[in-house]
């Protein structure tokens, strides 16, 4: 069969993905194969997903809920904790309206398949998330794709009045951030529509965590649509999408992967809501973070890695080739850390890195304890 070829060659060159054998994640840490690892591969920048405010939030709502939503939100399965974190979400960041979605895939799916037919353009940077590009070669649309924060190339592109313009706030791989002024600028100078994917900012950048946008000055309504995850700063799992509500209404009736989806169990809803509304509260926390990410740049500085410009808790350090990148990656697994080594196609070819993410959880020790293994691994 065609795949036993494929997967042999993606062996050879290194790129061939396997399930790492996790026993438990558990704050800082993991566990695998009987030992204890400091854990910087994960999303869980404020260190919330063993908060108690969510666990008890959880098992209340698994009482009074039950574990399942039981069916389709347009069926039974919108019920009053899905309301009340809808609200929650629009009083926290200023959205009219608001829908829930099982993952940030399907919700970029949804946004995308629904909204833009054969006569619209979409405009996409060209380092945007696979969800979005994967929806973007499946909707009728034509696609472009821009060089990476090139707003140049951007308006070269640009077409008056024909389609949506997306960018992720925080990039997942790169951990930098959009130009979102100069994006809102141009938007609003075509006549398109503009889009956010504020999954790695939300909770971690801006004024009450409000994310990039509120970082860099602007207003949830600045932009046409508001997309945001609820499995990295908030500690959980889920996504949403925001707007007005003559959008959150079409997407009621025409976003496919909400229509025909189980909704959100209750119990995860919950603790999404008590996610909430700690992160407003997080002030703390999010000094803790950037203080962390100021001492591992620091740290690394001599190293002969290529450390891309990223303020955020996404600090890649490119290594170039993939079997260096998973000797590196090996080499501080035996000093107890686990890191992520990311490989194309997930990246450029020739760009394999190591993605370090930090998190409010981790000590300053630790991040040192980091430091000492990379300089050590050389």
């Amino acid at each position: 069969m065609p795949f036993d070829l494929s997967l042999a060659e993606r062996e050879a060159a290194g790129l061939k993905r396997s399930l790492p054998a996790i026993e438990r994640v558990d704050g800082r840490c993991l566990y695998a194969g009987g030992r204890q690892y400091l854990n910087f591969a994960g999303n869980d920048y404020l260190g919330l997903s063993r908060a108690p405010e969510l666990l008890a939030a959880s098992e209340q709502a698994t009482r009074e809920y039950g574990v399942g939503a039981v069916a389709s939100p347009l069926v039974v399965g919108h019920q009053a904790i899905h309301r009340e974190l809808e609200q929650a979400l629009c009083d926290w960041l200023g959205l009219e309206a608001v829908m829930l979605f099982s993952s940030g895939f399907s919700a970029n799916q949804a946004v995308i398949k629904a909204l833009l037919g054969k006569e619209h353009t979409l405009w996409q940077d060209r380092l945007n998330h696979a969800s979005l590009q994967e929806a973007g070669l499946l909707s009728p649309a034509r696609m472009v794709r821009f060089a990476h924060n090139d707003m140049s190339a951007l308006e070269r592109k640009l077409t008056p009045n024909a389609g949506l313009i997306i960018s992720e706030g925080v990039f997942s791989m790169d951990g930098d951030t959009a130009p979102w002024p100069e994006l809102v600028s141009l938007a609003r100078q075509s006549g398109n529509w503009l889009m956010i994917d504020d999954a790695h900012g939300l909770g971690v950048l801006g004024a009450k965590g409000k994310g990039t946008l509120a970082e860099q000055g602007l207003e949830a309504s600045d932009v046409n649509i508001f997309m945001g995850t609820f499995g990295k700063a908030l500690g959980v799992s889920g996504a949403f999408v925001g707007g007005s509500r003559a959008l959150i209404d079409y997407l009621h009736n025409l976003g496919r992967s909400y229509i025909y989806s189980t909704h959100l169990p209750p119990p995860q809803t919950a603790a999404v809501l008590a996610a909430v509304r700690l992160v407003q509260q997080a002030d703390d926390k999010r000094d803790h973070l950037q203080a962390l990410v100021r001492q591992f740049r620091e740290g690394v500085s001599g190293l002969p890695f290529t450390l891309l410009p990223s303020s955020t808790a996404i600090q890649p350090l490119i290594v170039g080739e993939e079997h260096k990148t998973l000797e590196l990656a090996a080499a501080l697994k035996q000093q107890g850390l686990w890191t992520g080594a990311i490989r194309p196609p997930t990246v450029p070819k020739g760009s394999a890195r190591l993605r370090i993410t930090l998190s409010a959880a981790h000590t300053k020790a630790d991040v040192q304890q980091l430091i000492n293994a990379l300089h050590a691994a050389l």
